[in-house]
């Protein structure tokens, strides 16, 4: 797929214009410039199925403590884009930033367009700042508001008639990963390891990562979107870190597996929480053990004994040590993330599930509400992804919480969903019965 990428200094609306194309609020947007740090990409479609990937990058010549970090990490992901959005305040006279943005983007020999943004009246096109822009030298502005959607679907056919035209080959299906984790832990650390080269930003404190970030990725044939999240804080405070708070646990609704990234030296109930946001949403958690190139032989055992015990609610979830700066353990990660996006999507049929249901209640018989015994009539898997079984009985309120884990365990057990969650339905026959569901 085609890629484009918008361009620019900060706080010219970049986030805002990417936002009003994708067609949702992707990006974090604020009023303050260096929001957006990282590189973020997502999908373009009009209403005829043609699409490209769009990247959102971080502003150039900011003058502050990350804009040479901004400006590496945009060099690395415009090497194969087909077309770069310059953006510009159509508004505002052009600064010393916005020259230097342009000759650096001269030397890149790429296909340029110049956008202009904040137009959201024709009258703003007559004003001298509109005019300046031609300075720039790359022809016609073209007018936008993303605000108001002013130009915004025009300007998707446009850029689609100076890209290479999408093949039609089917796309293969891709294991989507999000990364989490309390803020300092290593996960972009981790996410960089496992491509091979700095795709986000990292620096020694919390908070670098702001926004989430999809980086596209291949392992043994496999392909990947390892989405890098913002560091959860149990409290956030500011707008930036709630909307970062937010944007995180999306991305866990819309990844299959999780990788929840520990600090060993750092342990506690945070990790729990994060945990269950992802077991909530039926997502396989994989544990990666981090910074496990610190740990010495002296503290190995007691580590991996505190481990044990503040982990021991994630107890199905598997455990893979890693460190990013070793590259200890990464391959063994993406191995494991595999097998549990594997076993979530597993099925196992009506008839395999009743010969089944018929062994477990023979090995323990169903409890008796007041005399009157549980039945289960049938048993079938509805869906995967998490595996979700449903058994007929004829009343769910004779379902005691101790047959119920029993029934869990089972289906954990003998039937190999060991390491995903998995929901279990109870339906009644019964006239006027209900259903009772677990996670």
């Amino acid at each position: 797929m085609a890629k484009v990428a918008i361009v620019g200094r900060p706080n010219v609306g970049k986030s805002s214009l990417f936002n009003r194309l994708v067609g949702r609020r992707e990006a974090i947007v604020a009023d303050v410039p260096g929001v957006t740090r990282d590189v973020k990409t997502a999908k373009v479609e009009n209403d005829l199925g043609q699409s490209f990937t769009l990247l959102d990058t971080g502003g150039l010549w900011s003058g502050d403590e990350w804009e040479e970090a901004i400006k590496r990490r945009i060099e690395v992901s415009l090497k194969d884009v087909d077309l770069i959005l310059l953006a510009v305040d159509g508004r505002a006279s052009l600064s010393a930033a916005d020259y230097e943005v342009a000759e650096w983007l001269r030397t890149l020999k790429k296909e340029i367009m110049l956008v202009a943004t904040k137009i959201d009246d024709p009258r703003h096109e007559e004003d001298a700042n509109f005019f300046e822009l031609y300075a720039l030298g790359f022809g016609d502005p073209y007018p936008t508001a993303a605000e108001h959607a002013r130009g915004t679907a025009e300007l998707i056919d446009l850029i689609l008639g100076r890209i290479p035209e999408e093949n039609d080959l089917p796309e293969e299906e891709t294991v989507r990963v999000a990364i989490i984790g309390r803020p300092n832990v290593g996960k972009s650390s981790i996410l960089n390891a496992l491509v091979g080269h700095e795709e986000v930003i990292v620096a020694d404190h919390p908070g670098t990562t702001r926004d989430t970030v999809d980086v596209e990725f291949t392992f043994a044939g496999r392909p990947f979107v390892l989405i890098d999240t913002a560091g959860i804080r149990r409290k956030p405070s500011g707008d930036i870190v709630y909307y970062s708070k937010v944007r995180s646990e999306e991305a866990i609704s819309r990844a299959d597996v999780a990788v929840l990234v520990v600090d060993p030296f750092e342990l506690g109930d945070h990790e729990m929480r994060l945990a269950n946001v992802a077991m909530v949403a039926g997502k396989p958690v994989v544990l990666a053990i981090n910074k496990w190139d610190l740990v010495t032989d002296e503290q190995l055992k007691e580590f991996e004994r505190d481990i044990a015990q503040q982990l021991s609610h994630l107890r199905h979830a598997p455990k893979v040590y890693t460190s990013a700066v070793t590259d200890y353990g990464l391959h063994e990660l993406l191995a494991v993330a595999i097998r549990v996006y594997d076993t979530a999507r597993k099925r196992v049929s009506t008839g395999a599930m009743n010969a089944w249901i018929d062994i477990w209640t023979q090995r323990q018989a169903p409890p008796n509400f007041k005399g009157k015994p549980l039945k289960m009539f049938y048993t079938t898997q509805a869906d995967i992804a998490p595996p979700t079984f449903v058994i007929s009985v004829n009343n769910e309120k004779f379902v005691t919480r101790p047959y119920e884990q029993y029934l869990l365990n089972r289906i954990r057990e003998d039937l190999g969903f060991a390491e995903v969650p998995i929901r279990l339905i109870f339906k009644s026959r019964n006239k006027g019965g209900g259903k009772r569901i677990r996670l």
